[in-house]
């Protein structure tokens, strides 16, 4: 089996200069830390981590204009995680003092012993042990942004949202408008008995609006803004980072034009799909397919296995050589964007796909020392201080080509084709191999040029023969870092905020359906 590519890894994380927020400093972070991780060692733990964690959640909802809702919430606490025995330990705690910190790792041992012990009588012989990472001292990283949203106050929020409603609302034909925005402030701190120490602070927004169109027959369409969610701060909303102006100035005008376009014929099609939809087939596709947790069968009872088997890491013709994929926790306003991951260790980018053949896959610090694959890549996560840390998914992005083509000049080569722009619903199996993607916006190609839109379009395909299908991508002018707040994995069910990066990219020979045809049959 060839042995993946090593992982390019910066010397040290950065954070721009920004400051963590200081009433998160100002809490006893070390001495609780300092005071559990010494009650683990005098208890026999072969390794102990700690995890103070405060994740701060605020929602703001308009429907035409008015506030429909707001929530914001904070979720606080710590936990301990111990290697004991050849087992897991893990509990949490809230008591803000360290004997309270002590006893919720002597609890985390007492659980490791109590599983050693299940283990051994039901026969297995699956000791936990974890690939080795270098001790990093005490750092510090902050994700980039440049004004903190929770620092606006909420009326600007809400006056913001409430003025763009407007303005959809008085455009012609558009009947109703749903806006919201999403915020969160994750703020982590971690120790471990190696000697890693990291305090972290990570800002994420999400803006949406959807205009709704009801024809005088009761019909009704939408269409919804394709700014994606990001890993930056207020500025994102106010002028850096994407042109509001000219979004909610083509919404109107696309979306009446949707409501008069025909139905999609089935049928065998030329496919240039925008970055606003391809993130989410990426997502599906190949984010969790390339887990190697999953692929090993972890996640079987709940979120499904994966086609992409461990036996054909090197072998594997994922798609066509144009296909550069990697894993990726260090890019610039990711979702997934971190420092250092769970299991402490650094951020870092490496290949998942190369010239279209599996290379690759994701991997926490036991999953790493268990496959013999030598060091994590740092995926590692978990939600919240209630929840053991899993394996969860980098920014999985496929690589634009270095002097590639406009998406004009991608959809200037296609006869008989549809232009696929934003996410809708979608549709995969456990495997991650049999998919069917929908999307906001579909226009026809004809003799290499926009023909009006369509209706009611999906496209379906396996994976590989998909991937397989890709002829081209665009250059780096047509790449887009879009993404998720809410992928699940894991019982208990966790979230994560993901992101994945491309290019538009060109399809030769997908199979369309018309959804209202296949509904109603």
């Amino acid at each position: 089996m060839p042995k993946p590519r090593e992982v390019v890894l910066p010397p040290t994380p950065r954070s721009a200069g920004r400051s963590i927020d200081e009433s998160f400093t100002a809490l006893p972070l070390r001495r609780l830390a300092d005071a559990a991780l010494a009650r683990a060692r005098a208890l026999g733990a072969d390794h102990a981590d700690f995890r103070y964690e405060r994740v701060r959640s605020a929602s703001w909802t308009l429907r035409d204009a008015r506030p429909a809702g707001s929530a914001d919430t904070t979720d606080a606490g710590y936990a301990v995680r111990v290697v004991h025995g050849g087992a897991w330990g893990f509990a949490a705690g809230v008591d803000p003092t360290e004997d309270g910190a002590a006893r919720v790792a002597a609890q985390a041992v007492a659980m490791a012993e109590l599983s050693a012990r299940v283990i051994r009588a039901a026969g297995t012989e699956e000791w936990v042990e974890l690939a080795d990472e270098p001790a990093h001292g005490e750092r510090t990283w902050v994700s980039a942004y440049d004004v903190n949203p929770f620092d606006v106050p909420d009326e600007e929020k809400t006056g913001l949202l409430t003025a763009w409603s407007e303005r959809l609302l008085a455009a012609e034909g558009v009947a109703h408008v749903d806006a919201s925005l999403l915020a969160v402030q994750e703020n982590k701190f971690y120790a471990d008995t190696a000697g890693t120490v990291t305090t972290q602070q990570r800002v994420r927004l999400h803006p949406q609006l959807t205009a709704v169109a009801v024809a005088d027959s009761g019909e009704f369409d939408t269409m919804r803004t394709i700014a994606p969610p990001v890993g930056r701060g207020w500025e994102y909303l106010t002028g850096t980072g994407w042109d509001w102006d000219a979004e909610l100035a083509e919404l109107p005008g696309l979306l009446a034009r949707k409501m008069a376009a025909p139905g999609v014929e089935p049928g065998s099609y030329d496919l240039v799909v925008h970055p606003s939809n391809l993130w989410l087939t990426i997502h599906e596709s190949v984010g969790h397919a390339t887990e190697l947790d999953r692929a090993l069968g972890y996640e079987a009872a709940y979120a499904g296995t994966s086609f992409a088997t461990f036996d054909q890491l090197g072998t594997l013709r994922y798609g066509s050589p144009a296909m550069n994929v990697t894993g990726d926790r260090t890019a610039e306003h990711g979702l997934a964007t971190v420092g250092y991951d769970d299991e402490g260790v650094a951020a870092q980018s490496w290949d998942l796909v190369r010239d279209g053949v599996l290379v690759g896959y994701q991997l926490d610090r036991r999953i790493a020392r268990l496959t013999g694959l030598g060091r994590s890549n740092g995926c590692a996560h978990a939600d919240s201080p209630a929840h053991v840390p899993v394996q969860r998914m980098a920014n999985v992005s496929l690589a634009p080509a270095p002097r590639g083509p406009s998406t004009e000049e991608l959809i200037s080569g296609v006869e008989r084709g549809i232009y696929v722009v934003g996410d809708r619903s979608w549709s995969i199996d456990m495997q991650r191999y049999n998919f069917q993607f929908t999307g906001q916006r579909f226009f026809r190609i004809e003799n290499g040029r926009l023909a009006g839109q369509v209706r009611d379009v999906a496209y379906q395909a396996t994976t590989t023969d998909f991937w397989g299908s890709l002829e081209a991508v665009g250059g780096p002018q047509t790449y887009l870092l879009a993404g998720a707040f809410n992928c699940g994995k894991a019982q208990p069910g966790q979230i994560a905020a993901v992101s994945h990066g491309c290019p538009s990219a060109l399809f030769r020979g997908v199979n369309i359906l018309n959804t209202t045809q296949e509904a109603g049959r």
